[in-house]
């Protein structure tokens, strides 16, 4: 019965996983936005305790409680506890997601992810970066042109290998479709083939999707910046052990 009622869920998830380039492209091409524009900076911010502990909720506490935790404040994200193990654990906003997502100024997306050590070395530089300029009011347009700069200028770690991170917290809020949230692990690759993981593949538990863009109009879109690939596999409980079908709503 569990692995029935989390089959169910997964079905009814895949195309709600779309933070942090998780998604499927035809979400971005297919939906109409009802965020055109950013919203007011306060909404996108959070009590500091509790978001430290929605950030450590991402991974199990065996993980979390030695991670350093990143918290959003008014001039991006800054570091609230500084960890011993190499894992970074912070919430992402809806504006780390895919450039083209039509929820990317979602006011409330709060993504609990919890990054290994190599996840969080190139990532953790573009977190920084795309929320200083948020918060200062940038287009996504300069925010885009601003990492290829970074990327230009050597500013900007390349991905390494093994590169993964958890998305497992119970009280997550991924995007506003229904059923919102799903506990996954995801993987960073530098440019693999889908193909190559089995992702989409009939019975394959395996997703993935571009980091950057779910469907670049343009080769200029993604002329420098470096090919990510994210794959995305669910699991099927919460980071606290309970079965994915108990969530928050």
């Amino acid at each position: 019965m569990r692995k029935k009622k989390f089959g169910v869920i997964a079905i009814q998830s895949f195309a709600l996983l779309v933070v942090l380039g998780t998604a499927h492209h035809a979400i971005a091409q297919d939906a109409t936005t009802e965020y055109p524009k950013m919203a007011p900076a306060d909404r996108y911010l959070m009590e500091k305790n509790a978001e430290i502990q929605l950030a450590r909720s991402a991974a199990p506490d065996s993980i979390s409680r030695d991670a350093t935790i990143l918290v959003l404040g008014r001039q991006g994200y800054e570091t609230a506890v500084e960890g011993t193990n190499g894992f970074v654990c912070w919430v992402g906003r809806s504006w780390m997601g895919a450039f083209d997502w039509p929820e990317f100024w979602n006011p409330k997306v709060r993504a609990a992810d919890c990054m290994n050590p190599q996840t969080a070395r190139a990532i953790v530089p573009i977190a920084l970066l795309r929320s200083r300029m948020v918060l200062a009011g940038r287009s996504k347009g300069e925010m885009v042109s601003a990492l290829k700069t970074a990327y230009e200028k050597k500013q900007l770690p390349q991905l390494e290998s093994g590169a993964m991170d958890y998305m497992m917290s119970k009280s997550s809020y991924l995007t506003d479709a229904d059923g919102h949230n799903l506990p996954h692990i995801m993987f960073y690759t530098a440019g693999l083939d889908a193909k190559d993981w089995g992702s989409g593949a009939a019975g394959s538990p395996v997703m993935s999707a571009p980091y950057w863009f779910f469907s670049p109009q343009e080769p200029s879109q993604m002329q420098g910046l470096p090919p990510i690939l994210v794959f995305l596999v669910m699991v099927p409980d919460w980071s606290d052990g309970t079965p994915a079908g108990q969530h928050n709503d």
